[in-house]
């Protein structure tokens, strides 16, 4: 089954699109983890705090969300041990029957671009995930040890076309067409290969919610992409901005990922959360947001 079809088979088990990512910011854990800041501690123990937290997370979200999505920089800060965390996170979501996305933003000549392909797509993979984001900025021939590794596989991934942040738009909107656009065509056509019985492609697309009105020209321009969608909560878009993504009226929740990381994972920071644990925050804001997002699509309630 490709990588799109198991997503879509994940998505509709659980009712909703919402993927949470794990962004383990050392200065954002709760006080539990607290030794993790302290100047005096090591790589491996600053690792192993931020793996605590990381299976603490996907044991709240295990059964309430399709994927999860770990920043891959929040491990790798802490060296071999922090990879190691890596590794034994992806473990666990898997253990929990959730799906990884590999928030690893890699992007290479051809040569070091199928290295990085074997590293994480690859069935024997030391930090296999399901699939990975990746940067196009080097050209097709770079991408394309990427889209081989997708090629008659079970994985996925997702190629930044317009991201979320403030001054993205000084490369990605430049020119006529804008550079996003350029990329957005390519993705395309890269995923024709790899449609699945959903009507999706492997090949997705990185789109940042915070950008309404390009999110729209880019699904016309993308119909049979999946997109990933961060930017939702913290960033500042809402679920209701990012309805045009989902293009199926028949199934409002295909074609699409949201995905919310601080929002839920920090919501212990929130005022009205200061008699909860920070897991128990971090649930009462999964619910909220899941339910928020139900509504924006029009799906019937849990």
């Amino acid at each position: 089954m490709s990588f799109a079809d198991r997503l879509d088979a994940a998505v509709e088990d659980v009712g909703h699109p919402l993927v949470l990512g794990i962004d383990p910011h050392l200065d954002l854990l709760p006080k539990e983890f607290s030794t993790a800041r302290s100047l005096q501690a090591s790589n491996e123990e600053r690792a192993a705090q931020v793996e605590a937290f990381s299976a603490q997370l996907i044991d709240v979200a295990a059964g309430q969300v399709a994927a999860v999505k770990p920043q891959a920089a929040f491990f790798e800060i802490h060296g071999s041990a922090g990879m190691k965390a890596f590794e034994n996170t992806v473990a666990r979501a898997h253990d929990h029957g959730l799906l990884v996305i590999g928030d690893v933003k890699r992007g290479d000549v051809p040569s070091t671009a199928k290295a990085y392909a074997q590293a994480y797509l690859a069935g024997d993979a030391p930090h296999v995930c399901d699939a990975i984001t990746i940067n196009p900025y080097l050209g097709a021939d770079a991408t394309q040890p990427f889209l081989d590794a997708c090629q008659g596989t079970d994985r996925g991934v997702f190629v930044l076309v317009r991201t979320s942040n403030p001054e993205s738009a000084l490369f990605q909107e430049h020119g006529d067409p804008p550079l996003s656009e350029v990329v957005a065509d390519a993705v395309s056509t890269w995923g024709n290969a790899s449609i699945g019985e959903c009507g999706f492609s492997s090949v997705g697309a990185v789109v940042g919610a915070t950008h309404v009105e390009e999110l729209a020209r880019l699904r016309k321009r993308m119909p049979k992409t999946l997109f990933l969608l961060p930017g939702v909560g913290a960033q500042g878009a809402s679920a209701a901005d990012c309805k045009v993504a989902f293009p199926d009226s028949n199934h409002p929740w295909r074609g699409a990922l949201i995905n919310s990381s601080r929002g839920i994972a920090f919501a212990w920071q929130r005022p009205e959360n200061a008699q909860r644990s920070w897991k128990d925050a971090a649930r009462v804001a999964l619910g909220v947001t899941v339910a928020e997002l139900r509504r924006a699509l029009g799906l019937t309630p849990c």
